[in-house]
């Protein structure tokens, strides 16, 4: 077994207040809820992303259409 190495932080209490309130079970480490909490940001860009590459392509379409009926709602 591996010694993972550990660090201390100095939290805001109302951080830690904030994270027991996003634990997904009571007995969840903040460790865990850190990293969920980073894995969901991560998840939410990328689909971000993908979403704007989507509106991207539709609008360079419409664009060398020269269908400009659509900027209003864009």
């Amino acid at each position: 077994m591996t010694k993972t190495e550990v660090t201390t932080i100095q939290l805001d209490k109302s951080v830690v207040e904030a994270l027991k309130r996003v634990k997904k079970y009571p007995r969840e480490t903040y460790n865990e809820t850190i990293l969920n909490l980073i894995k969901n940001e991560e998840e939410t860009r990328e689909i971000g992303i993908f979403v704007q590459k989507a509106q991207e392509a539709k609008m360079k379409e419409l664009w060398e259409e020269g269908d400009y009926s659509g900027w209003e709602r864009a």
